[in-house]
């Protein structure tokens, strides 16, 4: 059996950019990172909305907003320095009538006390930014933008594995034993041994949380985001990011507009159950997952108050014409015809026993293992100062008193 200083569980951004943080900081500790699937970013990494997030949406001291801001430029750094595809393109959020301009000004004052720049615009230079959206006032935020989040996950893979990282992938975790001196993790490509473990399961990090003897105090409740993409002759239609004014109750930000790296413009999500946590089609079903989010007091008091939103939802997954509408609030030219099919993602989302959706970044730790329980977006934009976070916070603090440090520590 291997054994490691730090093993890190996931090989989404979020647990790559951990391992690439502690080499960055600690490089004489030997580390592995354990993963399911037969390649890296396979899952919410490979199937989001390729967005770098500005972090203006999120509460002001908050983790997820400090963490995005910050994370964005470290982000952007990276891509420079790796050859990674993005583009800070700039994004315009849209109020389509007057009652949604007072939670515009909300989130402006959110931007403000951010330390995001944005700017209020009227109809005349939003048609200059966006030609075919239609709206009474807009925030231009220019910071935003768009990435390859597959080809930055496989940068840092490499770069940590050109430093003696070990990358297992075929490698489910199935349990961990967790000792006075280390944790076993047993996992389907034989077990390996770690003085620390980090959590960064994603759609299982409760499950992780549960096996190191650690309640996690949410489940992860999996929603599926759907999405269309525009046909190549109607993509003019979108030139960057045209988000609406998201409903503040929900952590959702409703069906916008992305123009992809690649090019092609994506028009989405939809936010509705998914019946497996690894769910990205209606029919796929997994019955103990579907029933232990049926039956879970959480997701029973979340669907008892927001049973009309979650109805609306569903209908607009399996209905294209109220897609449609809804992507007409923003673009009204768009058509049925214009819009096609687009891969799902499924968002981890972790639900308190009360009913509440958790808002913020969720990581709570053991004396030998890290939680990192609620990773949801923005978590790709701040995957690199998340990593950070863990490093400063949990990590280095158990490797100086377990005695991991092998030699000075360079912090750049």
């Amino acid at each position: 059996m291997d054994t490691y200083d730090v093993v890190i569980i996931g090989g989404g951004i979020v647990g790559l950019a951990t391992a690439y943080q502690l080499h960055q900081t600690h490089p004489g500790v030997r580390c592995a990172i354990v993963e399911k699937e037969d390649a890296v970013a396979s899952h919410q990494t490979g199937r989001n909305s390729g967005v770098i997030h500005s972090g203006i949406f999120y509460t002001p001291g908050s983790l997820k907003a400090e963490n995005c801001r910050k994370g964005r430029k470290q982000l952007v750094d990276f891509c420079e320095q790796y050859g990674v595809d993005y583009d800070v393109c700039g994004k315009v959020i849209v109020a389509a009538t007057d009652a949604e301009v007072p939670e515009l000004e909300r989130i402006r004052e959110k931007g403000r006390k951010n330390q995001i720049a944005c700017t209020r615009i009227g109809p005349e230079r939003l048609r200059e930014l966006e030609p075919h959206t239609r709206g009474v006032a807009a925030l231009h935020v220019p910071s935003s933008g768009i990435v390859d989040y597959i080809g930055m996950a496989q940068a840092m893979a490499h770069v940590v594995q050109e430093h003696g990282y070990d990358v297992y992938t075929g490698a489910a975790v199935q349990a961990l034993d967790v000792t006075a001196d280390g944790v076993v993790c047993h996992t389907t490509a034989g077990s390996v041994r770690g003085r620390l473990v980090v959590n960064c399961a994603g759609l299982y990090a409760d499950k992780i949380a549960q096996m190191s003897g650690q309640d996690p105090q949410a489940q992860i409740v999996p929603f599926r985001g759907e999405y269309y993409e525009l046909v190549p002759e109607r993509q003019h239609l979108c030139n960057n990011l045209i988000y609406p004014v998201p409903n503040p109750d929900f952590p959702f930000l409703g069906v916008h507009f992305t123009r992809m790296i690649e090019g092609h413009v994506e028009c989405g999500p939809s936010a509705v159950l998914a019946f497996a946590r690894e769910g990205y089609t209606f029919t796929d079903v997994n019955w103990p997952e579907l029933w232990e989010t049926l039956t879970y007091p959480g997701f029973v008091k979340l669907s008892a108050k927001h049973w009309r939103k979650g109805l609306y939802e569903m209908v607009q997954s399996l209905s294209k014409e109220t897609y449609v509408r809804a992507a007409q609030h923003l673009i009204p030219e768009v058509t049925s015809d214009d819009l096609v099919p687009s891969p799902s993602g499924v968002r981890a989302q972790a639900v308190r026993r009360d009913g509440t959706l958790v808002d913020d970044f969720l990581i709570r730790a053991t004396d030998r293992v890290v939680n990192v329980i609620n990773a949801a977006s923005p978590a790709a934009t701040a995957s690199l100062q998340i990593g950070t976070h863990i490093m400063d916070t949990y990590l280095t603090p158990r490797i100086e008193r377990v005695g991991l440090q092998q030699q000075p520590v360079d912090v750049q």
